[in-house]
């Protein structure tokens, strides 16, 4: 289940508590997207999976009989728009939940972000660790619903459309993935014969999130029959290091599965390897994608024949539920939300819980953004950050849900894992934990911009609770020079839309995070994926580079300390809060779960069933 491209968090815009602006990569753990964006947790294989109710991994249910119903589930009003998920423009969480039904691999996240395998999908070892080589056997019932094996051959294009230098570069293949991960640290690619159902990688240096780098895979001979090509040739291309052959493929996978219009016309090109299936589902325009059951899935069979992904604005999520309308929502955790869930009585259950999830206002550094070094540069960023009232936004829109909340000064930890604090005192001196109105005047003189300067605050409407953000700081703002204007946009995540293509001075998202290590590096590394600001810091690039090369948890801690102190001496963006999350679902089903991952509560929807 490649929620996320590996190395990546997804972004968290959306509208549910678990929103991504999609992207793959976080904090707490490095998106990063996540799209989070992430954490430094365990990401060991764990306990085997499937344990029991009280374990982080999914349940064992037993031999399972698909139920003739239907449930439903809403991550907002955002649209599904891309079976591919994994380029720049479709790393979403709200693409994220459904390509986690059609999509699985070899392991998935845990309720706390622990790593557990799908034994039934395969099985992977360490067989060396210097240099690090990971065996995987991909199972031999293993096939795509149409019916064509899994094998090293959809692995073999995982790893290319990452871009490795062994085939040309970025330029010359044309791909336009989200992470590079794959191919960055595993520059030879997967080792195996072509057809084969086993495969090698091997890591030259060392990789902390190496079990994330391969999980599952697009379908190689869909993308080789619409661009051309026999499926084992493109396989042995890039085997041969044939990036001729190999970039006429680019052009499918980048653009030939997205779904601008919201239909599929063709359904062979969407074949799945989950339970469920995109093949014969019913897709509404903005209403609805229901899922049906994948007839060729040799996993455990979903419990439900029919899984519904409702497009709903997230202020009528509540009432929805009550009307029995939605099964499961996952909604944005205010006070009204909140209470509401809770008089309703015995006929909803209430989920709560930490998200590793966190939300953050990013500066534009592009050509023409008063924020840019060009412009107002540092100056101007430091006037803008000493007028946001971070603490009242967290006293009015977090603390009455969790009154433990407090305003997240760090981007790569969480205030509720164990050494935020020592980052902390490393990284931050407190200097933007007051407002201070008349500090932001003198910054603005200094930065020698006309006044009152124009901010326009983009962020993935409609959201209420980011419009409340966005009216808190224009108050503040506003009174130290700025013009605040709220740029809220329904079309923000979209491929081509204003958070790509840089229409905004100040982006408002979260990253949805998992526990990788090094996921923050596509964000803030100079051209990374995920870096939509433009921000370029050498200093912040090395610490990087040393922080992903090594598998020493000493050397993550102090290079985690180097980032966060150059982000906050240079302002790359000003965190906010991590998210609290709440679930809501009618209380007459079994094994929904909340989950403190950028999955989000969606993460086991084959295993829930309505009691008999």
């Amino acid at each position: 289940m490649a929620v996320v491209a590996a190395g990546a968090l997804a972004l968290a815009g959306c509208t549910s508590e678990t929103e991504t602006p999609d992207e793959t990569t976080a904090a707490g753990g490095s998106d990063s997207g996540d799209t989070g964006e992430d954490t430094d947790e365990e990401t060991s294989s764990g306990e085997e999976a499937g344990g029991d109710e009280e374990s982080t991994g999914k349940a064992d249910l037993g031999d399972v009989v698909t139920a003739e119903d239907e449930i439903s589930f809403s991550t907002g009003s955002e649209q599904y728009n891309a079976y591919n998920g994994d380029t720049s423009g479709t790393n979403s969480t709200y693409n994220a939940v459904v390509n986690n039904q059609l999509q699985s691999g070899f392991w998935y996240w845990g309720t706390d972000g622990t790593i557990y395998p799908n034994e039934w999908f395969g099985s992977y070892e360490v067989t060396s660790e210097d240099p690090l080589t990971v065996e995987y056997t991909i199972s031999d019932e293993a096939v795509w619903s149409d019916g064509t094996p899994i094998t090293v051959n959809d692995y073999l294009l995982e790893w290319a459309s990452s871009n490795p230098e062994a085939l040309g570069g970025v330029d010359a293949l044309g791909f336009d993935p989200v992470s590079d991960t794959f191919g960055a640290y595993v520059p030879e690619g997967p080792q195996g014969e072509v057809d084969g159902k086993s495969f090698t990688v091997v890591y030259p240096e060392p990789y902390p999130d190496w079990e994330l780098v391969v999980s599952g895979a697009k379908p190689a001979h869909v993308v080789a029959e619409q661009s051309g090509l026999d499926p084992a040739e493109l396989a042995q291309a890039i085997v041969d290091g044939d990036g001729e052959t190999v970039a006429k493929a680019s052009e499918f996978w980048n653009t030939g599965w997205t779904f601008n219009d919201y239909e599929i016309k063709d359904e062979s090109t969407v074949p799945s390897s989950g339970p469920y299936t995109l093949e014969g589902a019913v897709w509404e325009k903005d209403q609805s994608l229901g899922l049906v059951p994948n007839e060729n899935f040799w996993g455990t069979p979903p419990a439900t024949a029919n899984l519904v992904f409702k497009f709903a604005a997230p202020e009528t999520h509540v009432q929805a539920l009550q009307n029995g309308d939605i099964n499961v929502i996952e909604p944005q955790a205010t006070v009204d939300t909140v209470d509401q869930l809770k008089n309703m009585g015995d006929t909803v259950g209430v989920l709560n819980g930490d998200e590793m999830t966190w939300e953050h206002l990013d500066f534009n550094f592009g050509e023409g953004s008063v924020f840019s070094d060009d412009e107002g540069g540092l100056a101007a960023r430091e006037a803008f950050a000493m007028c946001v009232p971070r603490q009242q936004i967290v006293q009015n829109l977090i603390q009455p849900i969790n009154p433990d909340a407090e305003v997240m000064n760090l981007r790569e930890k969480f205030p509720f894992q164990p050494d935020y604090a020592e980052v902390l005192d490393a990284a931050y001196d407190g200097r933007y934990d007051e407002v201070d109105i008349e500090g932001a005047k003198a910054k603005l003189e200094e930065a020698g911009v006309e006044t009152p300067v124009t901010v326009r605050i983009g962020y993935s409407a409609p959201n209420q609770r980011r419009t409340d953000e966005v009216t808190t700081i224009k108050a503040s703002c506003d009174e130290a020079g700025f013009d605040i204007v709220d740029a809220g946009d329904p079309t923000f995540f979209q491929q081509g839309g204003p958070l790509e293509t840089g229409d905004w001075e100040v982006a408002l998202f979260a990253w949805a995070g998992s526990g990788q290590i090094a996921s923050g590096q596509p964000i803030y590394s100079t051209g990374g994926g995920q870096n939509y600001g433009g921000y370029s810091n050498e200093t912040v690039d090395e610490a990087w580079k040393t922080l992903a090369s090594s598998n020493d948890p000493a050397v993550h801690l102090e290079q985690v300390k180097v980032i966060e102190k150059e982000l906050w001496d240079t302002l790359y963006g000003i965190p906010v809060f991590a998210h609290p999350g709440v679930v809501g679902y009618d209380s007459s089903l079994e094994n929904v779960r909340h989950t403190s991952v950028q999955t989000g509560v969606s993460w086991n929807a084959e295993q829930w069933v309505r009691a008999n």
